[in-house]
């Protein structure tokens, strides 16, 4: 199973029509995968938090912090 070893996240919104941020990962083999887009106002990430995680744990890192943000 290959692990992220960078990550990058697209830039904020500056206005309500402007794309949302997506997540993209590259992979040890050397390929780079969009992992999901999510909404700003409600979560947020750093490249980071993605280094070293399979991409299953990287995709549900979104599901895990929207659980959380839905909680309080």
């Amino acid at each position: 199973m290959s692990k992220i070893i960078a990550a990058r996240i697209t830039a904020m919104p500056k206005n309500f029509c402007d794309p949302m941020p997506q997540v993209f990962a590259t992979f040890e083999d050397g390929t780079e995968k969009k992992l999901f887009e999510y909404y700003p106002d409600e979560i947020s990430f750093t490249p980071g938090e993605f280094i070293g995680l399979p991409e299953e744990e990287a995709r549900a890192l979104k599901g895990k912090k929207d659980r959380q943000y839905l909680r309080c």
